[in-house]
């Protein structure tokens, strides 16, 4: 059953196809992959040739939402999680990401985009892990 009051498929494909072009651009113009495990990873290891553009490409994150955010009426998010388990997935996020080399980004937007086998493989992982897991926590324990 699709939900026509939040239906946004306009929306959605403008936000895909500016997800693509700027994966393509970064690829053309960088030789970069826009991964953002990668990118943020980066920036912890700052160097001179490799901070600005990663600092520039957090910033763009950041001012989009904003801008996003102004623009139009901001959403109500609401995360039916405690803060404990919500700091508890980022970090499980974040050490997948080191061990899987990548994140849904960099293996999903950009590796399959380039038929790298080994994306094809992480985001199978990616969604297979999601699967279980959402199954496991609303349907066998009923959270």
């Amino acid at each position: 059953m699709i939900d026509l009051d939040h239906f946004t498929p306009i929306a959605s494909l403008c936000g895909g196809l500016l997800i693509g072009v700027a994966a393509a651009a970064m690829v053309l113009l960088l030789g970069r992959i826009a991964g953002i495990s990668g990118i943020v990873g980066g920036l912890l290891r700052w160097t001179k040739r490799e901070g600005a553009w990663r600092a520039a490409f957090v910033a763009g994150l950041i001012v989009a939402a904003l801008i996003a955010r102004a623009l139009d009426a901001p959403v109500a998010i609401t995360v039916d999680a405690s803060w404990p388990a919500v700091v508890a997935a980022g970090l499980l996020v974040g050490i997948g990401t080191r061990y899987g080399s990548g994140c849904t980004s960099g293996h999903g937007v950009c590796g399959i985009s380039r038929g790298a086998t080994r994306s094809l493989v992480a985001t199978a992982t990616f969604m297979a892990a999601g699967f279980v897991t959402v199954y496991i926590i609303r349907h066998l324990l009923g959270a």
